[in-house]
């Protein structure tokens, strides 16, 4: 594309056993920008065959993988860590481009995704196996790590860079290889990661990236005996979907699925210290995250403050394309997405909630939804009850601890909390009851390569980041080894 310094970085082919792969049947989808409808280019349909054939070509290229160094992948995994820092401008472009979110977020997310690149080439090195005591006479015995083989990973549209190179790398790394199916919404920042793995010196066949129909390339992965792991990250109702069929050939899984964060801010919290993180606990990707705030809950004795607070704060925040260097919050992902956020809004409304702010006339197109402000939400809302995804506040009182545990932990989800306040006592019995697999106590940062990543309950299974993301790509073998000079 003529904006980019590099036009090459927009690839409108499948990337496969490293060649750039058109459908066989020459169908293919076009993506456009939500922030104006405009036309970005187009991704091929791959058909069943292909996707069959992706695989066993992954398959074969994982024998020279595999039999690498862990030092040698290493090099290999830097060498795409650098291109993707050397090209930073551009990746970020695409991201705010086919995504929407701003260009000063999309520049953290290419950061934040080349970080795993390099925590994970790292880390590769230290996949250790173990020696245990032996109780068995004149045996040694011990453990290895060793790849679990092609891994399919299936990713999301909010961070359409960072979630493939959290879980590529982890893949890499270990010597799995992989095939990385893209949101449909967000192909090109796929895309571009593959051009510049190939440009890195990645073996043909390591990293993959396929595009086309979503559920009939998740169902062949999830079906197919050579594909030995999934990795998801999306919705709960889609992880529920691939986890029964990738039964049926007892896949390792791991799924990164929806949130429902509280924000608990304790009675001996400012009210407008709590506000501005409260604020940007809630807006973070315009809202399309699954770490946004969903459920705000304020004690009391600060809660008409804290909404004073609250809503001035939202009022400074300017709503409109990514590309725009004063804006703050970027279109939805689609209309659908728009809707979904009125439907919220109008549900709570009916159901009691006051509309403090967030006045839609004055969205700047379509895709767009201004940052709203519900009080007094309740359980029986869906906003309270669902994953909102969308720049959306839902706030209500409480009077006590116990009981703003109990509305907290009243929910499926299990991925993240907040909590802000100063007595070290209050927060403590909090970390400890609530019923999430992060919990983050005053900032609203909480992640990074040296975290695990992942929540408990229908909020997913395993950990991403950390020395446990490479868990998920590793099976562990056993060797006892007897001695047979022993009885000589």
């Amino acid at each position: 594309m003529h904006f980019l310094q590099d036009p090459r970085l927009l690839r409108q082919l499948a990337y496969i056993n490293g060649k750039w792969v058109a459908s066989s049947n020459g169908h293919d989808t076009s993506v456009s920008n939500p922030a104006d409808d405009s036309f970005i280019g187009r991704i091929p349909d791959l058909q069943p065959e292909q996707i069959s054939a992706a695989i066993e070509q992954a398959d074969k290229a994982m024998i020279g993988w595999r039999a690498m160094s862990a030092d040698a992948r290493a090099v290999k995994l830097m060498n795409w860590h650098e291109q993707i820092l050397q090209n930073r401008e551009d990746l970020a472009l695409l991201i705010t481009l086919e995504q929407g979110k701003t260009l000063r977020d999309a520049r953290g997310e290419i950061d934040y995704g080349a970080s795993f690149i390099r925590w994970f080439a790292e880390e590769g090195r230290r996949a250790y196996g173990e020696t245990m005591p032996s109780h068995i006479p004149n045996a040694q015995l011990s453990t290895v790590r060793e790849p679990i083989g092609v891994a399919a990973l299936i990713t999301p549209w909010n961070f359409p860079n960072a979630m493939i190179t959290r879980k590529a790398a982890a893949a890499l790394a270990v010597g799995c290889t992989v095939l990385v199916k893209p949101a449909s919404e967000t192909p090109f920042s796929a895309l571009a990661l593959a051009e510049l793995a190939d440009r890195a010196g990645l073996p043909a066949g390591v990293f993959n990236v396929i595009t086309g129909d979503p559920a009939m390339i998740s169902a062949i992965l999830c079906k197919h005996e050579t594909v030995k792991a999934i990795s998801f990250t999306g919705s709960t109702r889609v992880g529920r979907l691939l986890l029964e069929q990738a039964a049926s050939t007892v896949k390792k899984c791991s799924m990164e699925l929806g949130g429902n964060a509280p924000f608990i801010a304790l009675p001996d919290m400012d009210p407008d210290e709590a506000a501005k993180a409260a604020v940007d606990a809630k807006f973070q990707t315009s809202g399309q995250d699954c770490l946004a705030a969903n459920r705000i809950f304020i004690h009391r004795d600060s809660y008409d403050a804290f909404l004073e607070a609250f809503a001035r704060r939202m009022a400074q925040l300017k709503t409109g394309n990514g590309q725009d260097p004063d804006t703050d919050l970027g279109p939805l992902i689609n209309q659908q997405a728009v809707d979904k956020a009125a439907s919220l809004v109008d549900d709570a409304m009916s159901k009691g909630a006051r509309l403090v702010a967030g006045d839609q006339f004055d969205a700047p197109g379509r895709h767009y939804f201004m940052p709203t402000l519900l009080a007094d939400i309740t359980p029986q809302m869906r906003v309270f009850r669902e994953e909102n995804f969308c720049p959306v506040a839902g706030v209500m009182p409480y009077d006590d601890l116990e009981q703003v545990v109990t509305l907290a932990n009243d929910t499926e989800y299990g991925l993240a909390a907040y909590i802000y306040g100063n007595d070290i006592r209050q927060i403590w019995g909090l970390m400890q009851q609530l019923e999430f697999g992060m919990v983050s106590v005053n900032s609203v940062k909480m992640t990074g390569p040296p975290i695990p990543f992942g929540g408990i309950k229908q909020s997913g299974l395993g950990r991403e980041g950390s020395r446990h993301g490479l868990d998920e790509f590793s099976q562990i073998k056993y060797y006892c080894l007897g001695n047979l000079a022993a009885g000589f």
